[in-house]
């Protein structure tokens, strides 16, 4: 295991502190990989783009049906790459985030890590934590609050530790505990680091986004130091 050459406590200040740390130190390293995540954080953009120069605006019943084909080509493309792209991707980038934390140089190769190894349980690990989630949100949302705090550290367990997906929900339900309330508090804090990102230009949103994925990062790497110090 890769000797830890940097960590904190667990809370919330010092989560951010870090990440702060981490952000200036990397920040270069960390805008290619917050430009290359957005790319797939938006499945509609792989949908049909429909304007006024469309033939189907000019004759929408004659295209009707080619209109329903590109439609349905445009929602399949999407969920492929939600459920079957955007995961190895979103994990990978969580595991850069780690490294840098760790003050391990990164490396953009473990962006596409999960292509190559690992990539079933990413996948599954992916699916697991949405239906938990969306299960917790469809009975009032407080439980689905409780599950998306307690579930926070799914993907940094399985591509840190390599986990399956089953195994990754059980330990990150055993870590989170006793840190719902800072995972809670620091999730609350990313909206107005968002918000501040916007109001600088727009263009703020990337170091807003390093932050705090820098900061989760963080926190993880805290609360995993924490547990195994008990």
């Amino acid at each position: 295991m890769e000797e830890i050459k940097y960590f904190h406590q667990p809370t919330i200040s010092e989560s951010l502190g870090n990440g702060w740390y981490v952000m200036k130190k990397y920040f270069l390293w960390l805008l290619l990989v917050v430009i290359i995540c957005s790319i797939f954080d938006s499945p509609a953009k792989f949908g049909y783009n429909f304007n006024s120069s469309d033939k189907f605006a000019s004759n929408p019943f004659q295209s009707f049906p080619g209109f329903l084909g590109l439609a349905a080509l445009g929602i399949l493309v999407a969920i492929l790459v939600f459920f079957f792209v955007k995961p190895v991707i979103s994990y990978g980038a969580k595991l850069i985030y780690l490294k840098c934390t760790r003050d391990i140089d990164p490396d953009l190769k473990y962006l596409f890590l999960g292509f190559q190894r690992n990539y079933l349980n990413i996948v599954l690990a992916h699916l697991l934590v949405a239906v938990i989630v969306g299960f917790g949100f469809v009975f009032l949302v407080i439980p689905g609050i409780i599950f998306a705090c307690r579930l926070a550290f799914v993907p940094y367990l399985v591509m840190d530790k390599g986990f399956d997906p089953v195994k990754a929900v059980e330990e990150s339900w055993r870590l989170t505990k006793g840190y719902g309330w800072t995972i809670f508090g620091l999730g609350l804090l990313c909206i107005p680091i968002m918000i501040a990102g916007l109001i600088c230009l727009i263009v703020g949103i990337f170091p807003a986004l390093i932050l705090i994925n820098a900061s989760f990062a963080s926190l993880y790497q805290a609360v995993e130091h924490a547990k195994r110090s008990e």
